[in-house]
């Protein structure tokens, strides 16, 4: 990438003369409304203006200031250069292409970025050229949206774009040309509509026409920032509406294909919406707010059309839960997911089925447990409820849900895995002279599952003596993990 700088600065004297405040912003809509920013970031401001420089807060920060919500972050546009906003703040970082440099202030980072425009984006994700420029409206003028090209100094707005009015009634529209924003930076798409169900705003008509018309530009961005955007259209306050933002503009073809396989796939029984419809409305009524719960709710029948036999009532899923499993793993992996959320989700998924009645045993509690792991129980529990809640059931199936999870405060006080056991790995080493290696472990797991059938049976005594008939036998292979 190219940054090419502007040259001439403006002098002290010719910075506040008012032909050139009224110049610089001619195009720019002004208000005097007044913003009360916050005080690290009119520090920043004055430290700027007392090097000759000018400074306004943009973007998100101002957005949410004038929607009374808590901004997350603020970011300083300035006509000055990387270079001049480093001798302003000795000790800045400057470790990116783009202008924008990094300031500490009261334990933050404020992102200080040098007034910019953007030429071509050959990857659609990155400018392959910056020119820093002049004037505010024209860096004004490369932003994503209307709502988020709004600057102030704190003592006016300045808005060429009329945010404030889409901001009023709830809109996202695209700055200019909306192909063009969208060409230059497909990611924008997915933000669209992240936007909108963060903020409970509509997307403008012609903007969403442009997002569905440049919907597979979006193979051309990074799996991670897909995968960050997604997630956190997951856990805003309407991934449902979010979902189905995502299906209409064709940008869930792009990065979640297997989840369309569903579209329009007949269940039977008590199911009586297709398996998309079903997928999404499990997403809507899951209670629990952690976005990896709620992604196991959008997967947990993704499985369903690849296991599908029969038709119409006799249509059966056998072993649907198994098959979602691996499709889950397969998409988070491709989405760059750690290895710790992607365990966590296909877990989930695998064992959503769980089966449990009024009149389960306590042994068969136990077991659930120990398939699911005790620190994911809850978790379990709302995604059925998601599940059932999805599928149209209301009535009887929270009260069986409730009691599972007051049977499971009871059994878990006998043993549900190997730490609870009242022998461990080294005494099998020590008491029966079993080398070190995997056979332990095996033989500790086969211990366990004696204990799940009966609690009685942890004791130090029964274990060595069942441990060594154990040994015994032919070593089992180990079971291929989902």
């Amino acid at each position: 990438m190219k940054v090419v700088h502007f040259s001439g600065f403006y002098t002290l004297e010719k910075l506040f003369c008012s032909r050139y405040t009224s110049g610089m912003q001619k195009n720019a809509a002004r208000s005097g409304r007044h913003i009360k920013l916050p005080t690290s970031v009119s520090w920043i401001r004055n430290q700027l203006l007392r090097a000759g420089f000018e400074a306004y807060a943009v973007g998100g920060g101002v957005r949410d200031l004038l929607l009374g919500r808590e901004p997350k972050d603020w970011d300083v546009a300035t006509n000055a250069t990387p270079v001049q906003i480093q001798k302003v703040f000795p000790n800045s970082v400057y470790a990116n292409r783009f202008g924008t440099v990094g300031v500490r202030r009261g334990g933050t980072t404020y992102e200080v970025t040098t007034y910019r425009v953007e030429k071509s984006y050959t990857d659609a994700r990155h400018p392959d050229e910056v020119e820093f420029v002049k004037q505010l409206d024209e860096d004004l003028a490369r932003r994503d949206f209307t709502v988020n090209a709004i600057a102030t100094d704190g003592k006016q707005l300045i808005d060429p774009y009329k945010g404030q009015g889409d901001l009023k009634q709830k809109l996202i529209r695209a700055v200019g040309n909306a192909n063009e924003r969208f060409q230059e930076d497909a990611l924008r798409m997915m933000r669209a509509v992240r936007l909108a169900v963060e903020l409970g705003f509509k997307i403008d008509p012609k903007t969403q026409d442009a997002i569905l018309h440049n919907s597979e530009r979006l193979k051309l961005v990074s799996p991670e920032r897909i995968r960050d955007e997604f997630m956190r259209i997951i856990a805003s306050p309407d991934p449902y509406r979010g979902l189905n933002l995502l299906l209409d503009t064709k940008l869930v073809d792009q990065f979640l294909p297997e989840l369309l396989a569903g579209k329009d796939f007949a269940q039977a029984k008590h199911h009586k919406d297709p398996v998309l419809d079903h997928n999404l409305l499990a997403l809507k009524y899951v209670p629990s707010e952690d976005p990896l719960v709620r992604l196991a709710a959008l997967l947990h029948d993704i499985g369903k059309p690849q296991s599908a036999r029969g038709t119409g009532q006799r249509r059966t899923f056998h072993g649907h839960e198994v098959i979602g499993a691996r499709m889950t793993k397969a998409i988070m992996r491709r989405l760059h997911f750690s290895n710790a959320d992607i365990e966590r989700v296909t877990n989930l998924v695998r064992h959503h089925m769980f089966m449990f009645q009024f009149e389960s045993t306590d042994k068969a509690i136990r077991r659930i447990i120990r398939r699911v792991g005790k620190e994911n129980v809850d978790d379990l529990v709302d995604l059925r409820v998601g599940d059932r809640l999805g599928s149209g059931v209301r009535i009887g199936y929270n009260q069986k849900l409730q009691l599972f999870k007051e049977r499971v405060v009871e059994v878990q006080k006998d043993p549900i895995d190997t730490r609870m056991l009242k022998i461990n790995g080294n005494d099998l080493i020590k008491d029966l002279g079993i080398p070190p290696g995997p056979r332990v472990g095996e033989i500790m797991d086969a211990l366990l599952e004696d204990v799940l059938d009966d609690p009685k049976r942890n004791t130090k005594r029964y274990l060595l003596k069942r441990a060594k008939e154990i040994a015994a036998e032919p070593a089992q292979k180990s079971k291929a993990n989902v």
